[in-house]
């Protein structure tokens, strides 16, 4: 596996590298900063930790901001 583009709702949000047997994930959005450099075991563990981020935040990375309630 060489990287991976991440996105999430469309808009890209990091990208995962080999690294130690796992994947690395590196952030590019700051929605997002909180795992930057933590390792998953594959990218779709990494997205779901994003969906799991990004939801809780109610944030979407292509908006800006935090959604209103």
């Amino acid at each position: 596996m060489n990287r991976q583009v991440i996105e999430h709702d469309g808009v890209p949000v990091g990208v995962v590298i080999p690294d130690q047997g796992q994947v690395k994930f590196l952030a590019v959005k700051y929605h997002v900063w909180d795992l930057d450099a933590q390792r998953f075991r594959s990218a779709d563990e990494a997205k779901a930790a994003i969906r799991h981020l990004l939801d809780g935040q109610g944030v979407r990375p292509g908006h800006g901001g935090v959604a209103a309630a």
